[in-house]
């Protein structure tokens, strides 16, 4: 008699089973990006608060994307070496712990290590863990979805951000904005029960020490000198550089080209050792292989200008509505919310439409949505446009930013094997990461040029003003730029007639800013078309055909080492 064989059908996932880890790893991913953009609408409130300027309270946020871009490489190894859920709860914990000396900071040094630091290297462990064990879990279509509503989840949190922080300024305090990020990192630490553990299982657990300490340095050089080009210039120094209480010449030169060399410098050694590692057969950091993958590379490459371009809307926005419209922060960002709405609708269709529609095609339709959204805002802004007036060019926009988030995290991770998802997620982030700081970067010196050129010229033309007192008023604004931007008015000596200060801070000011806007959309527009040519060298194809040409790739490579 032949015994019957008994198939065992696998056991149907349960809903929250199964989309539970999504949703924990998206609301990691909405802090991390949160907290990046939370501080922007609450600047004048700490300043107060921390009896600080402007300068010292930029430092906060300049350290926390230093962190973040040094060691976010780090992070993605770690996890794939020693397990990226131990490393997602690790980083939580880590983030819980700095926002919580954040939020009991009585000066601006104990927010730098509770903010910067420790909520930094918790963000730089935590944010590549996210998408990279996505990639682990999730195969074919339940891929595409997953990653939309991560990337929609991004894409609505860069716009939250701003509107959470308004929210609790206005409402409450401005250290709630960190309290309620150690409840949230307690959430994840208890949600990520229904996360499986993903790890490396072929590599031995060791870690590129030397590697480390290469990318992390050079990276931090590298991104400080983008940051505080701002501040010292890109080219020639507009003030000394100061470090540890000494001042440095720097033969006139800013400090921005040195940096910028030496963190080239040092990236290129990093490159050059890891290719040694690699030749000794021994484990890199980051394996040089990635680099010659057409498609991880064209969809980085995406994904650092799209962040690039992101980052001029949102330093730009909030300054106008509250230096111009005067709004609160709370009011700064509710008029934002069309464009955080539009992105958490839309990118979660565009992933369940990945496996039909080429990835490619709905990042370009997603790229030129967003360029649309930007060239509408453009031509409504004014001195008189209201918040009202910005919803449908905000539409528009969240509309392209849900499209493009969905698909192109998901187009790079898709291009490398699960085993390599954990470094490519955080060579991913790093990119974009810089996208983000160069963008602020840049367009806060595009800005701030074209308030001070503004603001002079609107005072010479001025008929109020006498002749006599242009060129000394004219200098006195100029030098007062960057806290005109934060929505102050130019302050000038008590005995300068009532009506010269009128004309100054609601007539000539509000123009400048409008100006200061529109010019850093103009170049904000400028960089996005860069972008969407990029697209050009994107693969065509769907994720289906993505997988199956990874799996028949890694058969050969199994067949030619057996």
């Amino acid at each position: 008699m032949v015994k019957s064989q008994v198939v065992k059908v696998p056991k149907k996932e349960s809903f929250f089973k199964k989309w539970g880890p999504v949703f924990v790893l998206s609301l990691a991913l909405a802090i991390i990006l949160i907290d990046a953009t939370l501080l922007n609408v609450s600047l004048g409130v700490i300043i107060k608060s921390l009896k600080t300027d402007i300068q010292s309270l930029q430092w906060v946020i300049t350290a926390y994307s230093l962190t973040i871009a040094a060691l976010t490489i780090t992070g993605g190894r770690l996890g794939d070496l020693f397990g990226r859920k131990k490393m997602f709860i690790i980083g939580a914990a880590l983030f819980a712990v700095g926002s919580f000396i954040a939020s009991i900071s009585t000066n601006v040094g104990m927010m730098i290590i509770g903010e910067s630091i420790i909520e930094g290297i918790g963000a730089a462990l935590m944010m590549p863990a996210t998408a990279s064990i996505l990639v682990s879990k999730y195969k074919g279509r339940d891929r595409g979805i997953a990653f939309g509503i991560w990337g929609g989840v991004a894409g609505a949190a860069t716009a939250v951000g701003p509107l959470l922080g308004g929210y609790l300024t206005t409402k409450f305090e401005w250290q709630w904005g960190f309290r309620i990020n150690v409840v949230i990192a307690l959430i994840l630490i208890i949600g990520s029960v229904v996360i499986k553990e993903y790890r490396e299982k072929v590599e031995k657990p060791s870690l590129d020490f030397v590697g480390v300490i290469l990318s992390s340095t050079g990276m931090l050089a590298l991104v400080y000198g983008i940051i505080e080009a701002s501040t010292y210039g890109w080219w020639l120094a507009k003030t000394p550089f100061i470090a540890f209480g000494q001042t440095y010449g720097l033969w006139g030169y800013s400090i921005t080209p040195f940096a910028i060399f030496i963190g080239a410098l040092i990236l290129s050694l990093f490159m050059m050792w890891e290719k040694r590692i690699e030749r000794l057969g021994k484990t890199p950091l980051v394996s040089l292989h990635l680099f010659s993958n057409k498609q991880y590379v064209s969809s980085v490459t995406t994904t650092a200008l799209f962040s690039l371009v992101q980052a001029g809307l949102i330093f730009s926005v909030p300054v106008f509505l509250q230096a111009v419209r005067g709004a609160t922060p709370f009011e700064t960002g509710l008029a934002m919310l069309p464009l955080s709405i539009m992105a958490f609708i839309t990118a979660p269709i565009a992933g369940y439409l990945s496996h039909k529609i080429p990835p490619k095609v709905l990042v370009q339709i997603g790229l030129a949505s967003f360029l649309v959204g930007y060239g509408v805002l453009y031509l409504v802004l004014n001195v008189n446009t209201v918040a009202s007036d910005m919803v449908i060019p905000f539409g528009i926009m969240g509309l392209g930013m849900g499209m493009m988030m969905s698909s192109i995290s998901n187009l790079a991770l898709s291009a490398v094997s699960p085993e390599q998802s954990g470094e490519a997620s955080g060579v991913n982030n790093t990119l974009r990461q810089i996208g983000s700081t160069l963008g602020t970067a840049v367009i806060g010196a595009v800005m701030l040029t074209t308030v001070s050129t503004s603001l002079t010229a609107g005072i010479n033309s001025s008929t109020v003003i006498p002749s006599g007192l242009k060129q000394t008023i004219s200098k006195v604004a100029s030098a007062q730029t960057s806290n005109v931007e934060f929505g102050s008015g130019v302050q000038l000596p008590t005995s300068m007639p009532a009506e010269i200060k009128t004309e100054i801070n609601t007539k000539i000011k509000p123009v400048a800013i409008t100006d200061g806007n529109k010019q850093s959309l103009a170049y904000a527009i400028s960089f996005g078309i860069v972008a969407l040519i990029s697209t050009i060298w994107l693969p065509s194809g769907t994720h289906v055909e993505f997988e199956k040409n990874l799996a028949d790739k890694k058969s050969k490579i199994i067949k030619a080492k057996a």
